[in-house]
């Protein structure tokens, strides 16, 4: 089985949305990635609680709590011989007629896809790009992980691979703000640095837990200040933490960076942890 949609397993040729969910029609939807650790998410609260700020910004209601959303997360695992997949759970807006009419969202389609991880071993670098496309201003105040991706995909186009490389928007304003699916931090003379939630970049869950567990500054910077970096590495919730060894022709220490090597040392430990809590 390949998906869990509104309290049903399906397989992917199964599965299917209405052309009248406005999560077709106009965009309006939200989701969080992530993937499991012999079985268990790691920081899925904090997935929840960011999706949740999502849904009532834009008054949608969730028909399921947390734990049903685990519980189809391991039955999906084990439909799947227990091995730990990759996960999106999708929240779209619903079916209503054409035009703007709801003044709430009070029935989503609620999916949780799974897909085999495909992960390289960690502390495997990549190269990064400065992206021509710049990166556009959130929807709202505070910028969630909706289907609004119109602008990654634009972006993503300019990469060669997302496996080996990444590529790092500048704002209008051209300050540094993020990569198409990570965060950006950098080191210089051992202090960490990472661009400000005033870029208009999401708010990463990893992103989040090194900045709670870690002194770092947030700021607005431009890409001259990165260039001069030491260390370089990004972060999403699949791929934990990745080093990037090049920009341009700028190298930077990669994976022998002392303070990537000691952060990813203690997110790895972290998820342990976690699991063993558990």
């Amino acid at each position: 089985m390949d998906a869990w949609k509104n309290g049903k397993l399906y397989a992917r040729d199964e599965l299917t949305i209405s052309a009248y969910d406005h999560g077709f029609l106009y965009g309006l939807g939200f989701f969080e990635t992530f993937r499991t650790y012999d079985g268990h998410v790691f920081l899925f609260d904090e997935h929840w609680k960011r999706l949740c700020r999502a849904l009532a910004d834009y008054r949608m209601t969730m028909p399921y709590d947390k734990e049903t959303v685990l519980a189809a997360t391991r039955a999906l695992t084990k439909e799947n011989n227990g091995e730990d997949g990759y996960f999106r759970l999708n929240i779209s807006a619903g079916v209503h007629d054409i035009g703007l009419q709801p003044s709430h969202y009070e029935k989503p389609t609620v999916i949780l896809f799974r897909k085999a991880l495909h992960l390289t071993k960690r502390g495997t670098e990549k190269k990064a790009i400065w992206l021509k496309t710049t990166r556009n201003s959130p929807e709202s105040a505070y910028r969630h992980k909706s289907h609004h991706f119109a602008n990654n995909i634009q972006a993503r186009f300019e990469v060669e691979s997302l496996a080996t490389h990444e590529g790092v928007f500048l704002t209008a304003e051209g300050y540094i703000a993020e990569g198409v699916t990570s965060n950006i931090f950098w080191v210089k003379d051992k202090k960490i640095y990472t661009p400000s939630l005033a870029t208009g970049i999401l708010a990463g869950i990893t992103r989040e837990w090194i900045l709670h567990n870690f002194e770092a500054e947030e700021g607005l910077f431009t890409k001259d200040v990165l260039e001069s970096a030491d260390e370089v590495f990004i972060t999403n919730a699949v791929q934990e933490i990745v080093p990037i060894k090049e920009i341009e022709g700028k190298a930077f220490l990669g994976n022998q960076g002392p303070v990537y090597t000691a952060l990813h040392e203690a997110y790895v430990k972290c998820i342990q942890e976690e699991r063993t809590v558990r």
